[in-house]
Order: C-alpha cells, then structure tokens, then sequence
C-alpha cells in the first residue's frame, strides 16, 4: 500500500492547521484496528497547537523531542485501558492493541498527505499528573500529527540531517524466521 511506503516520522511541520473534519478521518481509521476480545481499549488525548491539552502535552516532552515537536499542530497521547470491562482480568495485551489502533492512524494520516511522528520521550509520570490519567491504563508514544514543513524550518543542522537522511529498513532474512535461529525461505 503506498501509504505504508510513504509513511515516517517527519520532525519538520508546515505552520498549516489540521481541519476537524481531516482529524476525525485519522482516529476513524484508528477506531477499526483489531483487538484481544474487541476491547478497543485505546483512548486518545487530542490537543490542537494552544489549546491546553495541547499545551500539556508538549510540556512533558523531553530530550530532542522539545526541540521539534511544538512545530506540529496536533500533538496526541494513546493510553491503553489494561483490565476488561466485561470481568476487571489483566487485559495483557491492552498496549499491543494501542499500537495497532496508533498504527492504523499513522497509516491513514499517510494516505490524507499527513506526516505523523511517535515519541517515546516524555515523561510519563508528569503525563499521568498533567492530564488526569488513571492508573489502570498504561501510557503509549505521543505523536505528532501535522502536514510536513521544510527541513531547513528545523534549524539545527543534526535534525536537518535526520530530516533528509533517506529512511532505511532491515532485510526480510533478518526479521523472518522458520525457528529462532534459521532464517525462513520466502
């Protein structure tokens, strides 16, 4: 599918605001992932450039990501409900299931001519704090969401750099295997 192709994690972002309508068309594609049971057990914290979940959001950013990501206009967080509704059992692959659905929505952002980009570095503990995050879900990546900018916009010639780098994958023989250590014939 050319949206998987076209997909990656762009840190440059166009000052181009992302319609409601164009949002809504994301985390509708994120709402059909597959999940253990049918749980859905994603839920996703959506902040548009100055509202205050946006500004929440990017005040938990840490390291590089301070750097570049106040630049998206949609800054969003994916938290995972970690027991079932129908019985409270540990739902032990709530966060599998979050990434599927944040997949999904990386996917369909790719196909609307958005770039999106997930972060690890935050801090999940002032997250938790800053936006009311019970316990019982288990906190995903922050992405940003927005239409691609020009590197250059960046202007710190490592993340120009990182913008520009063509994107590079392993080789089927070394994620694919028949057993653990022979490679699969495909």
């Amino acid at each position: 599918m050319p949206a998987i192709r076209e997909r990656w994690s762009a840190r440059s972002f166009a000052g181009r605001e992302v319609s409601p309508a164009v949002l809504k068309k994301v985390f509708e594609a994120a709402r059909w992932a597959a999940s253990s049971n049918n749980e859905q057990p994603w839920r996703f914290l959506v902040g548009w450039r100055g509202d205050s979940t946006w500004l929440k959001i990017n005040e938990i950013l840490v390291g590089a990501n301070r750097a570049w990501a106040h630049r998206a206009p949609v800054l969003i967080l994916g938290v995972a409900h970690t027991r079932f509704r129908k019985n409270g059992a540990e739902n032990r692959f709530a966060l599998y299931d979050l990434g599927a659905a944040s997949s999904y929505l990386t996917l369909q952002a790719a196909a609307l001519g958005l770039t999106t980009h997930q972060m690890a570095g935050y801090n999940q503990e002032a997250a938790r704090k800053a936006l009311g995050i019970p316990e019982e879900y288990a906190l995903g990546s922050v992405i940003a969401l927005g239409y691609q900018g020009e590197p250059s916009a960046l202007g710190d010639a490592t993340l120009i750099e990182r913008e520009t780098t063509a994107r590079t994958r392993k080789p089927l023989d070394e994620i694919v295997y028949s057993t653990w250590d022979k490679t699969a014939e495909i």
